[in-house]
């Protein structure tokens, strides 16, 4: 990885785009850490322990926990994200031609996008301030009212949509995906905040005599994290190779080659969307606290939407599963691989081109899925259920979650600079 670094750095224009994406984050964090105005902080305290202001806090980098201009983060739009696709899926005529328009009908549905989190963030923004300050035991609202929801909601719809806009200008001339750089941002700001949590639990604030046994606890908890990290890593690297042939007649073609499918295609995408989707219920069901609290069909969904429940973590690995089937599919299109491979003179021996190969690609990557969604599942929901057992923070619940996030966003951008490295040798190649 060093090596790695060391060389996209020599490359003036790779070395711009790197310190373009750290500056574009910077900014983000900058903006994490500027209160949204007529709010007392100190009473969000209290809010530690809810589910949903974790989760939020989590991929917004701690910028709930200060209700920051950045409050909402890029939520809103991974749900109007979700929604856009869904709806791709022969529900609205027009945008299922849109999909098919390459990349006219792709800046349309980019745009169908954006103003639909213009209205989700809105919306989302209000129900996070009422429902929040529900929770919070006493009002961290200075000034209560209409209005003051209708300014705080206003601001941090502005925050999300400056936000989104900083994600789209580091896919545009940075590194990495850029929606997902800023939610990797956030989550690895909050390493050193753990850190010092665990040298203040495990050796400041504990007894002489207990050191040994907080030593031993620290080495394992270490260990630990450096198996997973490493067992995720190689899990997210894993592919089936598909073999395929060339026909003679295609001049220049290389006699047998692979087709690369991942084991999970999907890569932590359907984490990003379990999460989102299974929070903006729980906004909602937040404005009800008060007035419903207690009764029969409140306390049903708010175990549904709470994933620190057994009936909510059911539903949030069922969520997980579905978005890795559908986004598999999203990401590697058995129809448009078919046809592609047809029109390359190539074909996977044994089995039938155009629609043969298709179903056949089909078959594999469903197989793949099944394999891809228990991991994913497993590996976001087994600290939940440690979180629960033993008693540990609410941080721990969501430690599989932004592992998966920080390992997959951290691949994707290296082999990206991989491939800006490649590229780059190939045009002096050409020049000289």
């Amino acid at each position: 990885m060093f090596k790695l670094l060391k060389s996209a750095f020599k490359e003036k224009s790779i070395r711009s785009r790197i310190l373009f994406t750290l500056f574009i984050l910077f900014a983000f964090r900058l903006g994490a850490h500027i209160t949204v105005p007529g709010v007392d902080v100190k009473a969000l305290a209290k809010l530690s322990s809810n589910p949903l202001f974790n989760m939020i806090n989590t991929v917004s980098g701690s910028a709930m926990e200060n209700f920051s201009l950045f409050a909402m983060g890029v939520s809103p739009y991974i749900t109007s994200s979700i929604i856009i696709q869904l709806l791709q899926m022969d529900i609205v005529p027009k945008f299922v031609e849109w999909s098919k328009q390459g990349e006219v009908g792709r800046r349309k549905l980019n745009q169908a996008t954006r103003y639909l989190t213009l209205f989700m963030g809105f919306m989302q923004s209000i129900m996070l301030t009422a429902g929040f300050n529900q929770f919070a035991g006493r009002s961290f609202l200075i000034e209560k009212g209409l209005k003051t929801y209708i300014v705080i909601g206003i601001i941090l719809t502005a925050g999300t949509m400056l936000v989104t806009w900083l994600g789209e200008q580091i896919t545009e001339k940075g590194i990495g995906n850029g929606v997902s750089m800023i939610i990797f941002a956030g989550i690895i700001s909050r390493v050193p905040k753990g850190i010092k949590s665990i040298i203040e639990d495990y050796f400041i604030n504990v007894k002489s005599e207990n050191l040994w046994k907080s030593v031993i606890f620290v080495v394992l908890l270490l260990l630990a994290i450096l198996l997973i990290v490493t067992f995720v890593t190689y899990f997210n690297q894993a592919e089936r190779k598909l073999p395929i042939q060339y026909t003679k007649r295609v001049a220049g073609a290389p006699q047998s080659s692979y087709l690369p499918l991942k084991v999970n295609a999907a890569g932590v995408i359907p984490v990003i969307f379990a999460s989102s989707l299974i929070t903006t219920p729980g906004q909602i069901l937040s404005l009800f606290a008060n007035s419903k609290g207690g009764e029969t069909w409140y306390e049903i969904l708010r175990q549904v939407f709470d994933y620190s429940t057994p009936l909510g973590g059911t539903i949030y690995g069922i969520l997980i599963v579905a978005f890795t089937f559908f986004y598999a599919f999203v990401q590697v299109n058995p129809e448009k691989v078919a046809e592609n491979l047809q029109k390359q003179g190539s074909y996977i021996p044994s089995v039938r081109p155009g629609k043969g190969t298709e179903e056949y690609i089909s078959n594999v990557l469903k197989h793949l899925s099944v394999a891809g969604a228990i991991f994913l599942a497993a590996v976001a929901l087994i600290p939940i259920l440690a979180q629960n057992v033993f008693d540990l923070p609410a941080a721990i619940g969501l430690g599989g979650t932004s592992l998966l996030i920080v390992i997959g966003v951290a691949l994707e951008t290296a082999k990206q600079l991989e491939g800006l490295l490649m590229k780059r040798q190939y045009t002096g190649f050409i020049v000289e």
